[in-house]
């Protein structure tokens, strides 16, 4: 049986609901590994990069089929091509080519390193609990009120759903403070890289399913 921690559930109006929602400590309050959360997040921003950059080589380079002088007898060097690296409009010598950035991280330290992260934020006191809403239509201002009945208006937050909803992802997409995903989506940087946790309650059960 885990040991709990414990934390009141607010309602969008900012006041407690009554009810209090016990977090399990072997993901809230697991013991922090900065270097699996270091290995995660350097993964996950590597393999955001693409790769495509390029230049052009000598032989890439439009033009310079016609030898610009004469092999010999005009004093300077000889030259092949007008596209020599060494002339303007000339070829890149070792310039970028396309290649994959992606760096592999097992399994098991992506788990341990995204326990690290919430186990963090629960330290922090950066996790608040809110009861599960919907809106009926796609509102900014609505939303924008709830963040800051919470306290949250100028704070990066990330808000956890239980499930994707688009109504509340559509929402919340002008906030620009605001980051929305589903539970079993948030990854360590997504964790880190927020201020505050705003976790809708049924969200607890699905990042519990994900990581426990």
């Amino acid at each position: 049986m885990h040991e709990a921690m414990e934390l009141k559930v607010l309602n969008t109006g900012g006041t407690e609901t009554g009810e209090v929602v016990t977090l399990r400590d072997d993901i809230f309050g697991a013991e922090i590994s900065e270097h699996a959360m270091y290995l995660d997040v350097k993964s996950i921003l590597a393999n955001r990069r693409q790769g495509t950059h390029k230049s052009k080589t000598r032989g890439e380079v439009r033009g310079g089929g016609r030898k610009p002088l004469r092999q010999k007898g005009t004093g300077n060097a000889r030259q092949g091509s007008s596209r020599s690296p060494l002339n303007i409009g000339g070829g890149t010598i070792f310039g970028p080519v396309p290649h994959a950035y992606d760096q592999k991280v097992n399994k098991k330290v992506k788990l341990l390193a995204r326990r690290s992260a919430l186990s963090s934020k629960a330290k922090a006191g950066q996790i608040v609990v809110i009861e599960d809403f919907v809106f009926e239509n796609i509102k900014t201002k609505p939303f924008a009120q709830i963040l800051k009945n919470l306290g949250l208006a100028e704070k990066k937050t990330l808000m956890l759903t239980p499930g994707y909803d688009l109504i509340i992802a559509r929402s919340g997409k002008n906030i620009a403070a605001l980051n929305i995903m589903t539970a079993d989506k948030a990854s360590t940087y997504d964790i880190l890289h927020s201020h505050t946790l705003l976790v809708q309650k049924t969200a607890l059960k699905k990042i519990e399913d994900t990581l426990g």
